[in-house]
């Protein structure tokens, strides 16, 4: 701070590049000033705020295609992706079950056919193991039950079409039958699975003693094959 101006007493040093700095004692005599000063900065705004850019709808239409595919692939990838610990169980295959009430009842009086297609009473081969080899010819389970057949006991293979031919062990015999129509299958309720025989054990008054629906080993029908003799 300097000293006092001496035209202004308790004024501070001013630049003197101002000049000399008069103070009126009625404010009135500056309102010429003050208006042509409020005119001046009328005329310029303060904050001069540029307008937003126009958008253009190519960018518009863009933007939307842009969340409708990425919405789609969202969608997509929610149902494709692998889910741990779900795993598709494998069927149970369906026991191969013998039909009900079948042991017990008569064999019916059905004409099957030899080798040279002639006709051949089933009832007359009685007391019989009858094979039924059109899901399988398995000549190891043939061989097998015309060993242990007791004797007076007849084992019949009977196929689908045309009667399949075995070779017995030395002594034993088979009879090769066919069933064209399918009417032991049709008795029995019980279709032909492939890979497997299926045996009727029938006593010498025609009756059906045991259904094995599937051969595994002979001790499925040893017992009964023996009683059949009887």
């Amino acid at each position: 701070m300097g000293k006092p101006d001496a035209d202004g007493p308790g004024l501070p040093d001013l630049p003197p590049e101002w000049g000399r700095v008069v103070v009126p004692d009625d404010a009135s005599a500056l309102a010429a000033e003050a208006e042509q000063l409020r005119r001046e900065l009328g005329g310029t705004p303060r904050h001069a705020v540029p307008p937003p850019p126009a958008r253009s709808p190519f960018a518009l239409a863009l933007l939307v295609l842009l969340v409708a595919v990425l919405t789609t692939l969202a969608g997509l990838a929610a149902v494709t992706w692998p889910r741990p610990g779900r795993s598709t169980p494998e069927p149970t295959p369906t026991p191969y079950a013998p039909p009900a009430g079948a042991a017990g009842r008569p064999l019916p009086a059905l004409d099957l056919a030899d080798a040279g297609q002639s006709p051949v009473p089933l009832r007359g081969l009685v007391p019989a193991m009858i094979i039924l080899v059109d899901g399988c010819p398995c000549p190891a389970d043939v061989a097998t039950a015309a060993t242990l057949a007791p004797a007076g006991v007849t084992v019949v293979t009977v196929a689908g079409t045309r009667p399949v031919r075995a070779t017995p062990p030395a002594g034993a015999t088979v009879r090769p039958l066919a069933d064209p129509a399918g009417g032991l299958r049709s008795f029995l309720h019980l279709p032909a699975r492939p890979g497997a025989v299926t045996a009727l054990l029938v006593d010498r008054t025609g009756v059906l003693v045991k259904v094995v629906p599937e051969i595994h080993s002979a001790e499925d029908y040893r017992a009964d094959l023996t009683r059949l003799a009887a």
